[in-house]
């Protein structure tokens, strides 16, 4: 094996590592002969070379974050990313995270601003809520209604909504956490109007609808709507809370979606306040979004837990920018709407696209219809339909593991032992990458 020296030293070493800065030349030429050493104890016969100063070098620069290829026909996958963003708000947030930015100051006054203000509009026109909050995300959202509005006072909710979020995070422990007692009613599956009516109490703030978005309860079951609940808080003179998740801002059709409510609809049936995620089906980025009554919405912002989750100059860039996609109706320039609305035979041709030149790759596959997911903690019952290019007769597993190595990395998923290259969040510029990717692992 040759000493760290010699690898620095020597010339045709030399030209792989470049003008890289010396730490980064001594780091990689360590990583690369600790590799080939491991590689010899283990009783393989190649040593070292040069290829090994290449692997080391390019595992040491390549960042930790990238792009994938999702191939899994998940499209709010929530270990990809969930949503992307769309072409307009990634150049927005390219321009205001380059430069200084009016975040908090106010052009016409010449005074400080609300990093809210770009939203604020937006928001009130897509949902018809008088005002509104962003934070960094939902479970953000609900600690931060809850410890402004129902701290050290009763929020009742159905047993049937208290839910498990991504990360065995539970609601009812982030809820407690907002000193909030969660005063729970009815049973799994029935909850009824009256049974929110018997638990208000003198100590009680507001009644609390938690929709049910990352799983579904079927069969024998009730439940009070927003409605109902919103016209029993008036009569008792308390708050309604809706948490809403998922967070729809335009109706969703297509074959195998389910129908989910939207915000605005929430909003009309006299809801107090209702919060949403930003990276869901709204399909912009991370971000916990409040809407709701103007005296309410002061109460929450002024709240000293809004500094600590409070968003920054990039998410409230993004943000916008995708707002102003619903405001102007381009809702098809959003990735996420784009793809959960595609059409099983729009997907067929891309599918068959894809097959084509994986062959002249000399790779076979079968286009295959395929049953594609919502993710994201999002429509649990729907089931679009989709089609993928399936890899028969290699190790699936070994091939799945080999994709993930690919530059970019290619995540797909496997099922009844074959590799499955669903086509659904595969964007018709990525095909050639992708069978590129394919090609070069068999």
């Amino acid at each position: 094996m040759p000493s760290i020296d010699d690898v620095l030293s020597q010339s045709a070493y030399g030209e792989i590592l470049g003008a890289h800065p010396r730490a980064l030349k001594v780091r990689a030429a360590r990583m690369a002969v600790d590799r080939a050493r491991a590689r010899l104890l283990r009783g393989e016969e190649r040593s070292f070379g040069p290829s090994d100063l290449q692997d080391a070098l390019r595992a040491l620069t390549t960042p930790n974050l990238r792009p994938v290829i999702n191939a899994t026909g998940v499209v709010l996958h929530t270990n990809l990313g969930r949503a992307p963003l769309a072409a307009r708000a990634a150049d927005r947030v390219r321009e205001i995270a380059a430069s200084y930015s009016n975040l908090e100051f106010d052009l016409d006054e010449g005074e400080r601003g609300s990093r809210y203000a770009p939203l604020l509009e937006l928001l009130s026109q897509l949902t018809g809520a008088e005002s509104a909050v962003v934070v960094n995300n939902n479970a953000a959202a609900v600690l931060l209604v809850l410890s402004a509005l129902a701290r050290g006072k009763e929020a009742v909710v159905s047993r049937g909504e208290l839910v498990e979020i991504g990360g065995g995070f539970r609601v009812p422990d982030v809820m407690a956490q907002s000193g909030a007692k969660l005063v729970e009613v009815g049973t799994t599956n029935r909850t009824r109007l009256a049974d929110y009516e018997r638990a208000i109490g003198p100590d009680t703030a507001l009644l609390l609808k938690v929709h049910r978005s990352n799983f579904a309860v079927v069969g024998f079951t009730e439940e009070a709507s927003t409605r109902e609940l919103s016209e029993l808080a008036r009569a008792r003179g308390l708050l309604v809370f809706e948490d809403l998740g998922s967070g729809s801002l335009a109706p969703l059709e297509a074959e195998g979606l389910t129908p989910e409510p939207t915000v605005r609809g929430v909003v009309a049936s006299g809801v107090d306040v209702v919060s949403f995620s930003g990276d869901k089906l709204l399909g912009g980025p991370q971000a916990g979004i409040v809407v709701g009554k103007k005296a309410l919405m002061e109460r929450v912002k002024a709240h000293p837990l809004n500094r600590a989750v409070r968003v920054d100059k990039m998410t409230v860039a993004a943000l916008e920018a995708t707002l102003e996609l619903y405001r102007d109706e381009r809702l098809q320039e959003i990735p996420a709407h784009r793809m959960l609305t595609l059409r099983p035979d729009e997907l067929r041709p891309r599918a068959e696209r894809l097959a084509r030149l994986l062959a002249e790759k000399g790779v076979r596959a079968a286009v295959e219809r395929t049953t594609a997911q919502v993710g994201g903690g999002a429509m649990p019952l729907a089931a679009p339909v989709s089609y993928a290019c399936a890899l028969e007769g290699r190790p699936a597993l070994e091939l799945q593991e080999r994709l993930r190595s690919c530059d970019p990395p290619v995540i797909a998923r496997v099922s009844d032992e074959k590799l499955l290259l669903d086509v659904r969040c595969v964007e018709e510029d990525d095909l050639v990458r992708l069978a590129g990717a394919v090609a070069s692992v068999i």
